[in-house]
């Protein structure tokens, strides 16, 4: 996906606290935070269980959004690890880290 692809598909919004927030638009023209998307995806993954035993619900939420974020911020700072980790408000050294958990280094 392209710089510009991202513009156009993701924006950011100002929110009711004067900050931003992730969203995206819908083929139907409706727009959805991040949040909303990430809710409905818990809660199908919830349905689906039906009652089953699950672990590390936390790590599994983690990883699908953690290295999705990875990729589009480094692609973002042209792979310029110091502005990355700035922009993400994480140590190079953490970020490093990161990014080899998830093969991008």
């Amino acid at each position: 996906m392209t710089a510009e692809t991202l513009a156009n598909e993701h924006a950011t919004t100002p929110d009711s606290d004067g900050g931003y927030q992730l969203q995206t638009r819908e083929q139907n023209g409706n727009t959805v935070t991040l949040r909303d998307s990430v809710e409905v995806a818990l809660s199908n993954y919830f349905e689906q269980l039906d009652g089953a035993p699950v672990t590390e619900v936390y790590q599994l939420v983690l990883s699908e959004v953690e290295a999705p974020l990875l990729e589009h911020v480094m692609q973002y700072t042209r792979n310029n690890q110091t502005k990355a980790s700035t922009m993400l408000g994480l140590n190079r050294g953490t970020l490093r880290k990161k990014l080899k958990q998830y093969g991008l280094l």
